[in-house]
């Protein structure tokens, strides 16, 4: 089914709102623009692989590596363009 067929919503997950995520005490971090996009409501969204997620992309993203952060983020760039990610 091509996605202009679909007559529902895509996502099928209860996601928390931004207010409630801004509650919690949850922020963006180094990439809060001033709001929470949702990819990191969806993140938030299971108590398990959340903080799983979390941790394992603040490893990659910001411990030291043979990577500096900007080739990090050019590496991550590229792979969500390739894989048409909007995030």
């Amino acid at each position: 089914m091509d996605r202009q067929d679909r007559t529902t919503t895509d996502a099928w997950v209860s996601l928390p709102t931004e207010a409630d995520l801004r509650e919690r005490g949850s922020s963006g971090g180094p990439y809060d623009f001033g709001f929470l996009p949702n990819m990191a409501r969806l993140i938030a969204a299971h108590p398990t692989i959340g903080p799983a997620f979390s941790a394992l992309f603040g490893t990659i993203m910001f411990r030291s590596g043979a990577l500096d952060r900007r080739e990090r983020e050019l590496v991550a760039a590229v792979a969500a363009s390739a894989q048409d990610c909007f995030y």
